[in-house]
């Protein structure tokens, strides 16, 4: 996948897990945590398995759950 279609899927990822999380930090953090998550989820999705059906849905599911782990992270260590 190319650079432009990686930071599609992790806006797109940020977006949801801002909308998941019902808060997250604002549009730009959430777009952010959501590229940072697309690369971690994406690289975690990976080691599992293969691409069954295809790299797209893949890679959107996997920044998906890594921009909201990485949100419910970050909102962990903010009221600490």
């Amino acid at each position: 996948m190319d650079w432009l279609g990686f930071l599609v899927i992790g806006l797109s990822a940020g977006w949801l897990a801002g909308r998941l999380t019902k808060g997250g930090f604002g549009v730009a953090g959430d777009l952010l945590a959501g590229a940072l998550g697309a690369l971690l989820g994406g690289l975690f999705f990976r080691l599992l398995a293969p691409h069954p059906w295809g790299e797209m849905p893949e890679s959107l599911a996997g920044a998906a759950v890594g921009a909201v782990v990485l949100l419910l992270l970050l909102r962990l260590i903010k009221r600490a």
